[in-house]
Formats: C-alpha cells, structure tokens, sequence
C-alpha cells in the first residue's frame, strides 16, 4: 500500500465515523430547545398550592414556596393596599390581619398560610361604610404622604382586638412596629383612641 493510498483510506474512515457521531448527537435548533428545558426544569422554583381567604372571597393559587403574603396580595390578587415599605419586617408599612392577628406579610410566607383568613386594607370598610378606625384618620388628620397610612390602620384594629388601648403610652407601644416617616404619631393615637371609644 502506497503512503497517498493510505492517507485517503485514514481520512475516508474519519469522516465516516464523525458522520455517525454528529448524527447521534442532536444538533441545531432541536438540541438548543432541549438543553434550555432541561435548564428550565433544573433552576425551576418548587411551587405549592394554596387556599385562603382574602376579604372574605375564597382564593386557589399555585405560588413559588418564597413567595411572601405581601408579594402574592400585590402582584397575583391585585390587591396594592398593603405597601411595600422595607421589605425586611422593619417598618410595618405591610401589616396585615391573618386570622385576626396582625402580621408582617413581607416576612410571612404564603404557603404557610393554607386555610387562613386574610384581612387587608381593602376589606376594612362594609356596606359603603368606612370602618370606624379608618374614620377616626380622618377626623383625626391621622396622616400626611399616606403612604404608611394602610399599615397603620391595620396595626391599630389588631391593636384595639387585642386590648392594647389602655393609655396613650399603651397604644405607643403596641403600635410601635409602624413607622410613620411623615411623624403623625399624636394623631395617629388619637385615631386608635377614638375608634376604641376612648374619646
């Protein structure tokens, strides 16, 4: 066998036997459809079902397990009363009732909440009335910016369940997780006063 018949019958086998190799492996638009879902599949968040009720109408959602309370109010049941403030538990801009307890829902989780009853800012006010502490802001000029406003008022109706409406310095205290950068205490405890009967 001469070196040039040699050479042509190596370089034949080769690229038989890449052909084979690049035909087992998919290429092309396929094979890039098939890694990023198997991408997808990898990175994608465990997700669980909740039930609850908000303001009294019963909801089903399927939600990312971080997904906060306050991410699932605002951003899948379009409820924006409740404010995003610190997003850190610090401000109280957020508060909510959670089967009549107050809570931070940027710190709380959905999933956690399956079967609770959820109270926000919205489903205060009945039969176009006003709830009595959101009326008391009012006639108390309880507020500035507003933006604190919607935590505030939610903070002070757990606050006055829970009998925390002794004295000015009680309510100063038990309302003392919410902010209010406008500076609109005094009135704010007197908006919790009135609504207690307490004036």
């Amino acid at each position: 066998m001469s070196r040039r018949t040699f050479i042509a019958t190596t370089t034949t086998a080769g690229g038989v036997a890449a052909t084979a190799g690049l035909a087992a492996t998919p290429s092309g638009p396929a094979a890039a459809s098939s890694a990023a879902a198997e991408e997808v599949a990898a990175e994608a968040p465990p997700a669980g079902r909740v039930t609850l009720s908000v303001n009294g109408d019963r909801h089903i959602v399927m939600v990312d397990n971080r997904t906060s309370l306050l991410d699932l109010l605002r951003e899948h049941l379009g409820l924006p009363g409740t404010k995003k403030g610190c997003d850190a538990g610090a401000c109280g801009a957020c508060t909510v009732l959670v089967d009549g307890r107050r809570v931070n829902s940027c710190l709380t989780l959905a999933v956690r909440l399956d079967g609770a009853k959820v109270t926000t800012i919205e489903g205060l006010a009945g039969d176009d009335r006003l709830h009595p502490l959101q009326q008391a802001f009012i006639d108390q000029d309880a507020f500035q910016c507003g933006y604190c406003t919607p935590g505030q008022i939610m903070s002070g109706v757990g606050c006055i369940k829970e009998g925390r409406t002794g004295s000015d310095a009680e309510i100063r205290e038990w309302m003392s997780g919410n902010i209010c950068r406008c500076g609109c205490y005094t009135k704010i405890v007197r908006a919790v006063e009135q609504a207690a009967g307490r004036k």
